[in-house]
């Protein structure tokens, strides 16, 4: 099955609105993993405007914990920009993975992926950095072919496409957005057979999935925003099911 990786970001953000410890992340994420999910995801951001860094390890504790507690193994997966600050960051929090992202000062959310062409240099001390502390390494991009042909030489595990293209043109029309999953199809059709791993986020919700989750070789999804905003309607349990079923070979 496609492993749903919640990212937690926006209890945090509702947390630090209003100051206090509520709503309790912990909390949170214990209520996400008894629903089903496979892993909770965090992007601690250098402004700490969501997830601050005694976050970052009050989760690790928490995981771990909850870990060795008899229960199915749950993955930790930290998103950020190639910078010193993260690096020794994820360096002492020791996730399972690690998912760079370009990020532009100021902006609201990650909304492009890395051009690997002009980039990819500058990514490769990050990646030997965590591919040595074991951890693994995804690079956060578009279905561009081009670009995608220097994934392999990075040395990262995996590529999380970028999905806002896709999640945007599925809102206009269900065969708006099947038009745009081809250009995921035929992006992920050319990593399949290189050892590159696929994951996938941003803007992904229970009905876009419906589609996108027959991606070949999909391993793990990772969403926040709209399994929230979901969560407000039907309650956080139910929000966490229906999105396990739709990325279920059988929904």
């Amino acid at each position: 099955m496609i492993h749903l990786s919640v990212n937690v970001n926006k209890i945090a953000t509702l947390r630090n609105s209003r100051g206090g410890n509520h709503p309790d992340l912990l909390h949170f994420a214990k209520l996400v993993l008894e629903a089903g999910a496979h892993g909770i995801t965090v992007h601690p951001r250098e402004d700490e405007r969501h997830i601050r860094k005694s976050d970052v390890f009050a989760l690790k504790n928490f995981l771990k914990q909850y870990n060795v507690s008899g229960n199915t193994k749950v993955e930790y997966n930290i998103e950020g920009e190639p910078s010193p600050r993260f690096l020794d960051l994820v360096l002492e929090a020791a996730p399972d993975q690690a998912t760079l992202v370009p990020v532009i000062p100021g902006e609201i959310t990650s909304d492009h992926g890395f051009n690997l062409k002009t980039e990819g240099e500058s990514l490769l001390p990050y990646i030997e950095s965590f591919r040595k502390a074991g951890i693994r390494v995804s690079l956060f991009v578009e279905t561009d072919l081009e670009n995608l042909k220097y994934v392999q030489s990075t040395g990262a595990h995996r590529v999380e496409f970028y999905t806002g293209p896709y999640a945007e043109a599925y809102d206009s029309s269900p065969e708006k957005g099947k038009k745009s999953f081809e250009l995921y199809k035929v992006a992920a059709d050319s990593l399949i057979g290189k050892g590159i791993g696929i994951n996938a986020g941003h803007d992904l919700d229970q009905f876009n999935l419906s589609v996108f989750s027959k991606l070949p070789g999909l391993q793990e999804v990772s969403i926040g925003h709209r399994l929230i905003s979901y969560a407000l309607e039907v309650g956080i349990k139910d929000s966490i099911r229906s999105y396990l079923k739709a990325l279920s070979p059988n929904p």
